[in-house]
This record gives structure tokens, sequence and C-alpha cells, in this order.
């Protein structure tokens, strides 16, 4: 099914767009950092110029590994929220664990959202899941997504193999896919 962007836009969601997950060394580091980076900041510019709703999720979890007073935790430069867009913060990995944004998503009819960003293996992964379960549809941009290093193994694989499991709960497409000339979007 197409819709008219102009018409309907669906909501950006950026997920966890945070300078933790592109700090080297760090155990949540991403793959695809900086392609990651570039198309997230392309998708949310072309929503930004067309004053598109967009919303912002921010993990803030209380395990040891993460801490909630660090810089780290700050938003990617560019990615950061502007005012008028939204925030929600979330303890657990998926969006659904911040009562804010049930609130929210349960108050739209037609709840329809593009997923970019970080944490695809948990916050992305997560939050489609819960969204399905919801009847909320998700389109995830295959490559405005990123996930950690694996423990071991191939990191192309691990990122596929997520890729795959989300592919169960939402649509999963590239960006150049995404946007048409017509200026439709494939929902």
């Amino acid at each position: 099914m197409l819709v008219s962007l102009h018409d309907d836009p669906p909501i950006l969601v950026c997920a966890d767009l945070q300078v933790e997950y592109l700090t080297p060394g760090r155990r949540h580091v991403i793959l695809d950092g900086d392609a990651a980076t570039s198309r997230c900041l392309e998708l949310l510019t072309l929503w930004r110029d067309n004053l598109w709703p967009v919303i912002h999720l921010k993990r803030i979890a209380q395990a040891a590994w993460f801490n909630p007073a660090s810089k780290l935790t700050d938003w990617i430069g560019d990615l950061k929220p502007r005012p008028g867009e939204m925030t929600f913060e979330h303890p657990l990995p998926s969006a659904y664990s911040s009562a804010r944004f049930v609130d929210y998503t349960s108050n739209i009819k037609n709840f329809r959202c593009v997923l970019l960003g970080f944490s695809l293996d948990e916050t992305v992964l997560a939050t489609v899941v819960d969204g399905f379960h919801r009847s909320h549809r998700y389109q995830v941009v295959g490559d405005a997504v990123a996930c950690r290093h694996p423990g071991s193994g191939d990191a192309a694989a691990y990122k596929q193999a997520v890729m795959n499991v989300i592919g169960n709960f939402a649509s999963v497409q590239a960006s150049a896919e995404l946007l048409r000339t017509s200026g439709a979007i494939a929902v």
C-alpha cells in the first residue's frame, strides 16, 4: 500500500541516537556507525524540512554498564531533538517501557512509524515486537539502523539475523526504496 508522505506522513522514530553507541572501546559500540549516522541524518533532515512528526527515544537503563549521569548518554550532535520534537526515555529495551510513550501511542488512531537508529538488537527489536502486539505498524530502515558488535562471530551475519527476526514484526526497507520519486511511502 502506498500512502502520500505529504497527506499523511508516518512518524519518524529515532532510537537511541546517543554518544554511547559511537564511542570507540565501549562495550556497546555499534557497527557501521558512520554510514548509519549519515543515513539517519539524511532522513531526519527530510522529516524536519517537511515539518513531519519526529519522536526521539533515549535509553536510560539502570544496568551497571549504563551510567545515565555520563556524557555518553548525550544525544549525537546533529541528531539531537529540536524544540517541538517529542522525546521519550525508556528504562528497558522497548520504547513501550515508557509510560508516556504508551499513553502517546494509544491516543493515535492510525499509528504508523518509520524507525531508525541504534541498538538494533535491543531497542529496535523490542519496540517493533511490542508494537506488533498493539497493532502498530512499523517500518525499519535497514540502512539507517545499526547494532553493537556481537560477542563472537561475523558481525554482518549477526545484524542480518536480527533484521530477519524484525521482518516478522515490521516491514524492512532500504532508505532508497522507502522514499519514492512520487512522494509516496510504502507502508
